[in-house]
């Protein structure tokens, strides 16, 4: 009974690497991955870059570490790539269940696995606070309080984690980064919840503010694929793996200002 999910999980790893070793893609998985011909990609747009977030230039036109993921991977499969840049993570999970999508890039939780199928991290992310100006919160620990206003972005990894750590606090739910943050600067709220990584950029344009040591969440940044496309989701998790032992994600780290940022290892088979 307990060899099954252990020799499957041989068998499509031996599927996933014979997608890549084989040269180019098939014709199953190109008409998998990218079903309409063109290659639809989901990112989510904040004020700064990071890991997971992207900016917009000046016409519009999105740019960070999952464009250029995503323009990689529609490379290899030789078809164009098209990109629908929203303002959550939860955005890109419906999006991609209902077929608006195929693929994105997004922070792996329990919830999300029942919508959508994940191959490895890229980037191993760590959730805490960044807390305003004036503010008397020093530790995790400390946030935990009835009178300390948290704000977070709906329906993401880490405000649900949040909500499982708080036991004593309410957390609002806002759509944007942007609006977070807002909300630190004008007091509405004592602390933001995020990603560690994402935070420094943030914190700068709100002098005073502190990030928070430790961690209430720790998980993987990972491609994302629509349920049901198994051919797609080996052909995404071989391209992963290609693209952090070819340094195309070190390269998309560097070229989007985050040198410190260091790539996931290789996932286990």
């Amino acid at each position: 009974m307990k060899l099954f999910p252990f020799v499957s999980a041989l068998l499509f790893a031996a599927f996933a690497e014979n997608a890549w070793s084989s040269g180019g893609p098939t014709k199953s998985q190109r008409e998998e991955t990218a079903p309409t011909g063109k290659l639809r990609v989901g990112v989510v747009s904040a004020p700064a870059q990071s890991a997971f977030f992207v900016i917009k230039d000046a016409d519009g036109a999105p740019r960070g570490v999952t464009v250029d993921l995503g323009k990689a991977l529609a490379s290899r499969l030789g078809v164009p790539v098209e990109f629908l840049v929203v303002s959550s993570s939860g955005e890109l999970v419906d999006a991609m269940s209902s077929a608006a999508l195929d693929v994105a890039f997004m922070p792996v939780d329990a919830e999300r696995r029942e919508r959508v199928d994940f191959g490895p991290a890229y980037f191993v992310i760590e959730s805490t606070y960044l807390v305003r100006a004036g503010s008397g919160i020093r530790s995790l620990n400390d946030v935990d309080h009835p009178k300390v206003r948290v704000v977070g972005i709906a329906n993401t990894a880490t405000i649900r984690a949040a909500g499982r750590s708080l036991k004593n606090t309410t957390i609002v739910a806002v759509k944007s980064v942007g609006e977070a943050t807002e909300m630190l600067k004008t007091k509405a709220a004592d602390a933001f919840a995020l990603t560690h990584d994402a935070l420094p950029a943030l914190a700068v344009h709100l002098p005073g503010s502190r990030i928070l040591d430790g961690n209430f969440l720790q998980t993987g940044i990972a491609i994302a694929v629509p349920k049901n496309r198994p051919n797609a989701l080996a052909y995404a998790t071989a391209f992963m793996e290609d693209a952090k032992a070819s340094g195309v994600v070190r390269r998309a780290f560097d070229d989007a200002g985050l040198k410190e940022l260091v790539v996931a290892p290789p996932s286990d088979k």
